[in-house]
């Protein structure tokens, strides 16, 4: 939550926008997805009513999310207001798994599942699997690699020609966009899920280029921690934000 507040103030400082908070910093319950699920759900549908009237006056949404979870509400307000838009999950996960299939039963592992209908979170669906352009994942279960093969998600792995796979796969659609910081190489910005092999700034960068050449609905900046160690001083989001800049400047407009 304090990553969260450090983007919103950092982008205030660079937009002049002051952000609408949402929710206010609790401890972790560290419980099942249910439990978590049941404590977070009156903040998560003030946040989806938030989307909901940014969106219906076809306004594009930057937001600062603490956790993946939040996915569970944007994502079918998304579907909803643009429903030929594509979303680009930036992500070393890819959020897959319904409750039965998840092997850790952590309630941010099914924030993209619970919007494509795999399970029923209370706060909607939507979304269709020809919709998913996944980006960056390399941390996938095996019911999450099946489905990938099943539906043929487009899966641009580090590594690749980001650029053109990623503008390929988009297909001149609509996007949002959701950005787990984790996605990026362990040791660029602060976040919980550290996972080898991922992406640099600058390939965030030649992606966001490419998103920006499209017609942007939004995007959603998750899992930023303001801290490389509990108590540490606080880190700037001023490079990860500048990686975003195409759609950002865009998005602003």
């Amino acid at each position: 939550m304090p990553g969260a507040k450090a983007i919103g103030e950092e982008l205030e400082r660079r937009t002049g926008i002051s952000p609408a908070v949402i929710g206010t910093p609790e401890p972790a319950l560290n419980a099942g997805w249910r439990e978590e699920l049941d404590a977070a759900l009156p903040s998560l549908k003030e946040l989806q009513s938030r989307f909901d009237n940014v969106l219906a006056a076809g306004a594009a949404s930057i937001a600062a999310t603490s956790r993946c979870a939040v996915s569970l509400a944007t994502l079918p307000t998304v579907a909803k207001h643009r429903p030929a838009a594509c979303i680009v999950w930036f992500d070393a996960h890819g959020d897959l798994n319904p409750p039965e299939a998840s092997p850790t039963g952590y309630l941010g592992g099914l924030a993209l599942a619970g919007p494509l209908g795999l399970w029923d979170s209370g706060l909607g669906a939507g979304l269709s699997f020809d919709q998913v352009v996944l980006v960056g994942q390399r941390d996938l279960d095996p019911y999450e690699l099946d489905l990938i093969a099943k539906h043929d998600i487009p899966h641009i792995k580090p590594g690749a020609d980001l650029a053109t796979a990623l503008r390929t796969a988009i297909a001149g659609r609509s996007v949002y966009v959701h950005f787990d910081c984790d996605v990026l190489e362990p040791g660029i910005v602060p976040t919980d899920y550290e996972c080898e092999g991922g992406l640099s700034l600058d390939d965030v960068r030649a992606c966001c280029k490419v998103i920006a050449e499209h017609d942007f609905v939004g995007i959603e900046i998750a899992e930023f921690q303001n801290a490389w160690e509990a108590g540490g001083p606080p880190v700037s989001p001023s490079a990860l934000l500048d990686a975003l800049e195409p759609v950002l400047t865009k998005g602003s407009h």
